[in-house]
């Protein structure tokens, strides 16, 4: 997937230097990766709170619980590699419970 440079940053782009192509390249593989996590939290999440509304195990709502922790986990990372340092944004706008917020980061026994 290929993105134009904002007009604010296009003065940096020089159209015959290799690095700026470069750099050009590797900032819409992190928008890109970004929104692949993005997705995932929204599947996480939507998995989450329809298994949350009918009858489930309680092994496997620790379960959804764990693997929406991780996507989201991943997606805050990815986040700062993009350089969004502020993620309260993302809890309000994907609508991530605070059962999977005090999950994150945690290393789980295999």
């Amino acid at each position: 997937m290929t993105v134009r440079p904002p007009q604010s940053l296009s003065s940096s782009f020089k159209r015959g230097s290799g690095l700026n192509l470069l750099e050009y390249e590797l900032m819409s593989e992190r928008a890109d990766a970004l929104g692949r996590h993005g997705l995932k939290v929204e599947k996480a999440i939507a998995a989450l709170s329809v298994l949350a509304d009918a009858a489930t195990t309680p092994e496997r709502r620790e379960q959804l619980l764990n693997d929406a922790a991780d996507a989201v986990w991943a997606f805050f990372i990815q986040r700062e590699i993009c350089g969004l340092r502020s993620n309260r944004d993302a809890v309000q706008r994907y609508g991530i419970p605070k059962e999977v917020m005090a999950r994150l980061g945690i290393i789980r026994k295999a």
